[in-house]
């Protein structure tokens, strides 16, 4: 090997160990906050060993105010790819050390790399979240920067799943890239999303907020829904990004994952007796999935948002499934403005990557209300019926309990073209509930009587003994079997393998038009 050969190797070492040494009081700096750096978060998310960096040596091309005597490479955005669970997917984490994670036009030129390669490769993007904006010395570049993302993401949605992952501030144009993706993960007390800060909120209408009650965690995974889940620490909301993975194929042509599972019993005596006796007492939905699931097992989606309503997935005889559900604990089950938009927004994800739907309904009907009204139930509940209705992939619903008015048509009926639909023996399919309909259809004949009450009990009892069962449904085929409730996760499995062919060709069309 000659001298020049020798220094060339030489450089090459030291460029690669500074890139990977990076500014040690910045590092410093991060740390102190409760924050890991770009590249410890990588190391936490991906397999041992796996990360394949990209253009690790870029450097910015601005040479406005000072900016050409600070070039650092990387330009404060790691890309590459790497493994989760031995699948390929590929990554890029903002480095809020260099220039504070602010995305200039070779900085977003990475991350658009990369997002072209998931697509082309048929792999999911993760993104980590860690910027104070837009470069301002690159000014419009850095604009176009955002849009170039943005683009990417809309192209990338339903081909390959979107991940974001929010370990810092992400403002202004920034916040579009994550609520592009699929889902989001924040982390409690240093995750903070919004469009403006609160500066600008107070200069503008005079209110003061924090960051964190403008845009922190518990702000976008309670009441905005913007966020999907949120942790106490870095390390944790990792560990269940991989973990959401495991439910999740690469891309919208692979078949779903399945992992062994060991003899598990069918059947479970204890449903049997599950549902109250009295039609209005609740009960808790997530016992019944912990006893249907594969080991009880089930990753709840926005577990903290619209809790009237249960999202997530879990696993039947291996395979992975999508899960809505009523929750009669909250709200009585009842379906609202932001129960319809996640519930609508968790269906179309399944049906992008072909994963089955299984519908647990117990459903008292819309909530009503003047809120509801004025903020447009009737087209946020619209999203959820169309998301059904579109959706191609197996569909399958157990009524345990109530399923009155429009709400049983919403919740994947086989109106809407669900593969099978099964009713427990206390199941109540019907316009209204049996009190309510009473009164509006015999209301001369119970005012005329002579013991008003005494007639209106009995014309109750009457017409639940009509409708308060699943039987008339059963009767014209709207449920396909009225089973025990212990026979429920059988039922289901045989459904699975059942429909495991299904094709169902659509209208030609360029897209359809959901209520937005």
């Amino acid at each position: 090997m000659t001298d020049s050969t020798d220094a060339k190797l030489r450089t090459l070492q030291e460029k690669q160990q500074a890139v990977l040494t990076g500014d040690p009081a910045a590092i410093e700096k991060q740390h102190a906050k409760g924050k890991l750096t770009a590249r410890e978060r990588l190391e936490h998310l991906l397999d041992p060993g796996s990360f394949v960096e990209f253009d690790k040596f870029s450097v910015h091309r601005c040479h406005h105010f000072g900016m050409g005597d600070k070039k650092v490479m990387g330009d404060g955005v790691i890309t590459g790819w790497g493994k989760i669970d031995g699948r390929p997917v590929y990554v890029f984490s903002q480095d809020f050390t260099v220039f504070g994670g602010s995305l200039g036009e070779v900085f977003a030129e990475k991350i658009c790399k990369i997002m072209d390669l998931a697509v082309q490769n048929g792999a999911p993007v993760i993104g980590i979240n860690d910027s104070g904006g837009a470069r301002i010395q690159e000014g419009v570049v850095s604009l176009a920067g955002y849009a170039d993302i943005f683009y990417r993401n809309v192209r990338a949605s339903g081909v390959v799943p979107q991940i974001s992952v929010v370990m810092g501030p992400c403002a202004g144009g920034a916040v579009y890239s994550p609520a592009l993706t699929d889902f989001t993960f924040m982390v409690e007390g240093t995750s903070h999303m919004f469009i403006t800060g609160p500066d600008v909120v107070k200069a503008v209408t005079g209110e003061e907020i924090s960051f964190e009650e403008l845009g922190g965690a518990k702000t976008h995974t309670h009441n905005s829904g913007v966020a999907h889940l949120s942790y106490p620490d870095e390390i944790s909301c990792l560990e269940h990004v991989r973990y959401l993975m495991s439910f999740l194929p690469s891309n919208n042509l692979d078949a779903v994952p399945r992992v062994p599972v060991a003899d598990l019993p069918d059947t479970n005596i204890d449903l049997n007796s599950f549902i109250p006796d009295k039609a209005t007492k609740p009960y808790d939905m997530k016992q019944i999935l912990s006893t249907v699931l594969d080991e009880g097992e089930f990753f709840e989606i926005q577990p903290s948002f619209a809790g009237n309503l249960i999202t997530g997935f879990g696993r039947l005889n291996g395979q992975s499934v999508g899960i809505v559900a009523n929750q009669p604990l909250c709200l009585a089950g009842v379906l609202d403005i932001d129960a319809s938009v996640k519930g609508g927004r968790f269906v179309r994800f399944c049906d992008a990557f072909n994963i089955p739907l299984i519908t647990f309904v117990d459903v008292p009907g819309f909530l009503p209300g003047r809120d509801q009204e004025f903020g447009g139930i009737i087209r946020h509940g619209a999203k959820l019926l169309y998301a059904y209705a579109e959706a191609t992939v197996p569909k399958f619903t157990v009524i345990t309990r109530k399923a009155y008015g429009g709400a049983y048509d919403v919740m994947c009926s086989k109106h809407l073209n669900a593969d099978m639909n099964f009713a427990w023996p206390t199941a109540e399919i019907a316009v209204m509930g049996s009190d309510g309909a009473v009164q509006i259809i015999f209301r001369k004949q119970i005012q005329s009587a002579e013991d008003p009450k005494a007639e209106a009990a009995r014309l109750t009892a009457e017409y639940q003994e009509t409708f308060a069962n699943p039987y008339i449904a059963a009767q014209r085929g709207y449920v396909d079997d009225v089973i025990l409730p212990s026979e429920t996760r059988l039922r289901l499995i045989q459904a699975l393998e059942m429909n495991a062919g299904k094709r169902e060709a659509g209208p030609k069309r360029k897209h359809g038009n959901i209520p937005l």
